[in-house]
């Protein structure tokens, strides 16, 4: 028996018109809820961004009610509906059976009990039904209970949940970090205890959650749980290498490097008021992964070429889980530039304009401020370069070439790799402000790279 308690979801057009979706549903004699996380987030007053669908109707007749429906997942039961503009994952209630590749169920079983189709789901917090009509919760998982006291939970067997879908040990830390909630005894038991087992999930789903958690609120909170866990062992070594690794006290106050990356990626979410990328957020977790392998102590600890270093490895964890070529250099360009920060104030100014008009330029300074705030606090050269960002014209950063390859076989030069040294040289000229016309251009470079009579 479900215990059901009043509530009301905040109003959204979205809201509106999946209570549509519901309600023609019903009117065709079929049970239908809005389910899982949406009735989780609105229940803790967070807008939510989708609304799931839970009914006893089959594809079949989801799709003879509806006139734009797309079956992405009509093995297990699952229709995705169009309404007023706006997407809907209608499923059947359903049974799921065995789970031999540890991630989805080799087949299921259409059901026309909702409590069935809920006491399958991963977390009690995420069975929620919700009748927008009655305006009423059904909770047959104790889930309320789980709110109030703020826990994660496993719905039935933790171990079996877990053997049945892998990748629920992931997703209990990312919603215990995410939430602020505690993982319910028995259930982070089962995690440690089933974590070696995470390698059997693909490596995007892997990927996916570990971006998520890197990027959500309280994400070192959840980086520690991964480490408290064992699962970062198994899924990023090289992140788990971190813990334990010491920084010289006048530089890093806060602790060692793994310390130090879990207060990055919380600066982060400040700074960035939630609105972090995938490629910013894997940028801040790996920014230091060099530092074990260049350890070393004399007059004081040093991490010699950690950045270069970080940077080949960050390429290397990028590539295993299956990052696309663009993310990845984006990633590692991030862990190689971190550093160059410390440099900006003795830059030459053609140095520090090339600097500024790096590709998402805007995401190196939002690294290099979480890194000086999780450290030594020092903001001189964020400072410097927020100056320069406000005082220099988007044409005085990145200019258009003042000559080009044609321009110079123009003056007489034969076509060879001294084009490019000429055009660098130009390049240099017109950022340092030695140069700002093309005549002025041709007239420097007859200077210095003279032709031979």
């Amino acid at each position: 028996m479900a215990n059901i308690f009043k509530f009301s979801p905040p109003p959204s057009e979205l809201y509106d018109a999946g209570k549509e979706v519901v309600q023609s549903l019903v009117s065709r004699g079929h049970k239908a809820f809005m389910v899982g996380g949406c009735i989780r987030d609105a229940f803790l007053d967070i807008a939510p961004s989708e609304y799931d669908i839970t009914t006893s109707a089959t594809p079949d007749e989801i799709t003879d009610i509806f006139s734009h429906t797309v079956p992405v997942g009509a093995s297990f039961g699952v229709v995705l509906v169009i309404h007023d503009e706006y997407r809907f994952e209608v499923a059947t209630f359903r049974k799921d059976l065995s789970y031999s590749d540890g991630r989805h169920p080799d087949s299921v079983i259409y059901s026309a009990d909702e409590k069935e189709d809920v006491t399958r789901r991963d977390f009690t917090i995420n069975a929620l039904l919700y009748d927008p009509f009655r305006e009423e919760i059904m909770d047959y998982v104790g889930a309320v209970e789980d709110f109030e006291s703020r826990t994660v939970r496993s719905i039935g067997n933790p171990l079996e949940r877990f053997r049945e879908d892998k990748l629920r040990m992931l997703r209990a830390i990312r919603f215990s970090a995410r939430f602020d909630y505690s993982i319910e005894e028995d259930t982070y038991s089962a995690v440690k205890q089933h974590a070696s087992h995470i390698t059997e999930v693909s490596l995007e789903r892997i990927r996916d959650e570990v971006t998520k958690i890197a990027s959500q609120r309280r994400p070192g909170r959840g980086l520690r749980l991964l480490l408290d866990s064992t699962l970062l062992t198994h899924i990023l070594p090289e992140v788990a290498e971190m813990d334990g690794v010491p920084q010289p006290p006048q530089f890093h106050p806060e602790g060692d490097v793994f310390t130090h990356t879990c207060l990055v990626l919380d600066e982060l979410y400040q700074y960035s008021e939630g609105d972090i990328t995938p490629e910013l957020a894997m940028g801040a977790l790996l920014h230091d992964v060099g530092k074990p392998t260049t350890y070393s102590e004399s007059d004081r600890i040093r991490f010699n070429a950690h950045d270069t270093v970080g940077a080949q490895m960050a390429e290397s964890i990028c590539r295993k889980l299956r990052f696309s070529k663009k993310q990845t250099q984006r990633i590692t360009e991030l862990v190689r530039h971190h550093l160059k920060f410390k440099d900006a104030l003795k830059m030459r100014t053609s140095t520090l304009k090339k600097f500024l008009a790096m590709p998402h330029f805007e995401d190196h300074l939002a690294l290099h401020y979480a890194d000086c705030m999780a450290s030594h606090g020092q903001l001189k050269s964020y400072a410097f370069i927020e100056s320069k960002l406000v005082e220099l014209e988007e044409e005085e950063i990145k200019p258009k070439p003042l000559l080009t390859g044609d321009d110079l076989i123009e003056l007489g030069y034969v076509p060879g790799p001294v084009f490019r040294e000429i055009l660098r040289f130009v390049e240099e000229a017109q950022l340092e402000g030695v140069v700002g016309d093309k005549e002025g251009a041709k007239a420097l470079v007859r200077e210095k790279f003279p032709l031979l009579e």
